[in-house]
Formats: structure tokens, C-alpha cells, sequence
């Protein structure tokens, strides 16, 4: 199975995407079925299979995760978040996965449940921050790990610079790699990206991306990035509001836009957030040309 590091290296620039595990439903786990093996024409570098919120799906992300693994071409990479876990249950689901061959993990402390911006309470057991877990993983053998980067800085933290500094401290306790939270304006990603080089940090890092289709996404996108959507990128959705055709032309149009921008700055590649829809971000995977093989897309939502 490729590492994330090696099918970023394989060609310039890539792009990858994140799901989230299926409820316990059927309809829920076709469609979730239908996007990947709508987008794994495409070849993305890698997938990922996001917990639920504090941990509560964990079963499910470790299941959809070895099917990825067993059933497609692509190369998953398996969510591990801290929240509500103790130390030996994280060894024990990062045993799970090495014995099932999957050696690609993204390392997330998460956010307390129930409360996304509460305060953090550990498990009693538990790890405090990811770089704990960095280390843990590294120590269960040979893994390539991945960490949350946040171009606004984490909510937790009182600037930038020390949330900067946070982030070095992962790469350091033996991150390989990063994706970027959500944001609406490149330069933040950017700046994140000149503060890691400062640092002597030069591990890959993506940005993520959020397809805007609807009022539903660009409230979500709202929401994971922690910030509001300028003032500019507003208006120009609002004269849609009674328009959803319109509204997802526009935000299509725009994120289109943001991520030209990024790889005219030559990012490595981009992360798409995908809700487990494929159209939308088929379509702009294909408007960049990041695709080794371009299929039609649907004028669906």
C-alpha cells in the first residue's frame, strides 16, 4: 500500500479527498459508495475516512476504512482522534489498522463532544495534545502520519504565531505530513505555509477545500473554518437565494477560483471536504485538470 508521502510525490500538483463514515443506513452507506467509486477514476492521492463528532463512530471509520482498503485502487488513510479515548484504545485501534495494512493515519486531538468550542477535558487515560499522539503512533511502528494545521490558528490558541508553534511541535514529534482547515482567502494558507518554512519545516502540507453548492455548504464551510465568508464572496451568493442552480454555479465559480489561486502558488495539491457527494468536486478536479483521467461530469448537484 502507497504511503501519503509517496503518492504525493508521484506527480505535481495532486488533489485528495475526506469522507465521513456512513450512519448505520443504507441509503447513507450507497451514497457514500457511489462517491468513491465516482471519484476513484480520477486517482486521488489519497482518502480519508474522518471520525464522528468525539470519537462516536469510530467502529464505522475502521470498517469503511478496510473496505476502501480491501475493495478500490485508492489509498485511505484512517482518521485517529484522542477525544473520549484512553491510551490503550488507541494502540489498540492503530494495532487494528497496522495488522490490516493500512499505514497511513491522520492524527487529530479532536473537540470535545457535544461542544465543538468547549473546554477540553482529556480522558483520565487519555492523551492532552496531538503531539502526544504523533509520538504514539511513531512508537507503534512504521506509520505515515498526518496533522491538522489550522490557517486561522485553532480556536484554542492566542495567535497565530503560538498556534504556529503547536503545529511545528507535531511536525517535530514525527508528522509527516498536513491538511489545512478550511478558510475562504488563500493568503491565510499561504502565510501558514511562509511561518512553517521560517521554522525550517518543510513537510507537505494541503489545503482544505469545501465544494460551495448550496446555503447548507457555505454555512458548514462557515463553521469548520471559524470564521466568516468575506464580505465580497456573500454578495455574490446572495443574489441567489432563491436560485439553488445559480447559488451552486456561483460557488462552484468561486471556489474554482480560490483554488487557482493556490496552485498558482504552487501548493502541493488540495483536500477536498466532500460530505460524501463526488459531482461537485469531480467537476472542479476536472476545471483544474488535476485528474490523470477526466471523466464527465453529471450537471448535478
Amino acid at each position: 500500500m502507497s504511503t501519503v508521502v509517496e503518492r504525493l510525490n508521484e506527480r505535481r500538483p495532486v488533489f485528495s479527498v475526506e469522507f465521513f463514515p456512513p450512519r448505520d443506513d443504507d441509503t447513507d452507506e450507497a451514497a457514500l459508495w457511489k462517491a468513491v467509486r465516482q471519484l476513484e477514476p480520477l486517482d486521488p492521492a489519497f482518502v480519508s475516512v474522518t471520525y464522528g463528532a468525539g470519537g462516536s463512530s469510530r467502529g464505522r471509520t475502521i470498517r469503511t476504512t478496510k473496505r476502501i482498503a480491501d475493495e478500490t485502487t485508492l489509498a485511505p488513510v484512517a482518521h485517529l482522534t484522542g477525544v473520549g479515548h484512553s491510551k490503550a484504545e488507541l494502540r489498540n485501534v492503530v494495532g487494528w489498522y497496522a495488522e490490516n495494512g493500512i499505514r497511513n493515519v491522520l492524527v487529530i486531538r479532536g473537540d470535545p463532544p457535544g461542544d465543538p468550542a468547549g473546554e477540553w477535558v482529556p480522558h483520565p487515560e487519555g492523551i492532552m495534545y496531538a503531539d502526544e499522539m504523533v509520538e504514539m503512533v511513531s512508537a507503534c511502528g512504521e506509520f505515515t502520519i498526518g496533522v491538522a494545521a489550522f490557517p486561522h490558528g485553532h480556536p484554542r490558541s492566542p495567535d497565530l504565531e503560538t498556534d504556529t508553534e503547536h503545529l511545528v511541535g507535531k511536525i517535530r514529534a514525527g508528522a509527516h505530513f498536513a491538511v489545512a482547515q478550511l478558510f475562504f482567502e488563500p493568503e491565510y494558507f499561504l502565510r501558514l505555509r511562509d511561518r512553517l518554512a521560517a521554522r525550517g519545516c518543510d513537510v507537505p502540507m494541503l489545503p482544505g477545500v469545501m465544494p460551495l453548492t448550496t446555503k447548507k455548504t457555505l454555512a458548514k464551510s462557515i463553521e469548520l473554518s471559524g470564521v466568516d465568508a468575506p464580505p465580497e464572496l456573500l454578495r455574490r451568493l446572495e443574489r441567489f437565494e432563491d436560485d439553488p442552480e445559480g447559488f451552486r454555479a456561483a460557488g462552484i465559480d468561486a471556489v474554482t477560483k480560490i483554488c487557482e489561486r493556490l496552485l498558482a502558488e504552487d501548493v502541493l495539491g488540495l483536500h477536498f471536504y466532500t460530505l460524501n457527494r463526488s459531482t461537485a468536486t469531480r467537476e472542479i478536479v476536472d476545471r483544474l485538470g488535476l485528474a490523470d483521467s477526466p471523466v464527465p461530469v453529471p450537471a448535478v448537484a
